[in-house]
């Protein structure tokens, strides 16, 4: 990993040990994906893991209420999103 970081020239930053919260967002979602995904199923197969996880991730991003989006679907939050554009230009 470290030499493919150095040869395309990426920046590389290491989280202190025991301070997780400084990629809380990252640690967020890998814990909710191992819980709710990786852990839920076997996989018997790379194409069959592939296809769930993808799965999984499409109803993550666009069909699940997200709390930071007040309880909304990202598409529900997308469509008022774009609502409120249309009021604003309008008035």
């Amino acid at each position: 990993m470290l030499k493919w970081q150095e040869d395309r020239q990426v920046g590389w930053h290491y989280i202190a040990p025991g301070k997780p919260m400084q990629n809380g967002l990252v640690e967020s979602f890998n814990g909710r994906m191992r819980e709710e995904c990786l852990n839920e199923h076997l996989f018997p197969s790379l194409r069959h893991a592939c296809r769930m996880i993808a799965a999984w991730r499409a109803d993550y991003n666009h069909h699940r209420p997200h709390s930071s989006l007040d309880g909304l679907t990202p598409w529900e939050y997308h469509q008022r999103s774009r609502e409120d554009q249309t009021l604003n230009r309008a008035n």
